[in-house]
């Protein structure tokens, strides 16, 4: 698997729109894995994301221990609405918890009238067990989506009809 994964997806919102709900925790809660992210939005601002109640429910039922912070990391760039790019580790599985800070930038760019292109860049040198989970490659994505393309196609869903995939 390559150390550089690039996701891609054409949103019809405007760019302060999609930034707002990559960085607003009310907004990352409502998509993807619904698990709030906040972010200090200047360089070497702390981010990081924290368990939901739901989640907290199923690694109990299932035997396992979650950390109260599920992801953390630093902000490298923030240049709101069109780029932000930080470190990001996943300590909800163990495996991915031990490797390297990886890095993820999200850069929204317009693409034509009321139509925004978001493409997120993760460089996971050193950090296959993450690669595996952000390409959507592991036995956990029947549980709890598909990596990045999902979390984008989850975001799409919500900006462009105000519901996510779940409930479309």
């Amino acid at each position: 698997m390559s150390d550089t994964q690039v996701f891609r997806i054409w949103i019809k919102a405007p760019a302060e729109k999609i930034w707002t709900a990559i960085t607003d925790p009310e907004w990352t809660a409502k998509y993807a894995y619904a698990a709030p992210q906040f972010y200090e939005l200047k360089k070497g601002g702390r981010f990081y994301s924290t368990a939901t109640d739901e989640m907290k429910a199923y690694s109990e039922a299932n035997g396992w221990s979650l950390p109260e912070v599920i992801i953390d990391g630093e902000v490298l760039e923030a240049e709101p609405p069109r780029r932000l790019v930080q470190t990001w580790r996943m300590l909800m599985d163990p495996t991915a918890a031990a490797e390297p800070f990886t890095t993820l930038t999200y850069e929204i760019e317009d693409s034509a009238p009321g139509v925004c292109r978001v493409t997120i860049t993760h460089h996971t040198p050193g950090a296959p067990a993450t690669a595996a989970m952000i390409a959507g490659n592991t036995a956990a994505d029947a549980d709890g989506g598909g990596g990045w393309a999902w979390v984008l196609s989850d975001l799409k869903s919500l900006l462009e009809t105000g519901k996510v995939l779940a409930e479309a």
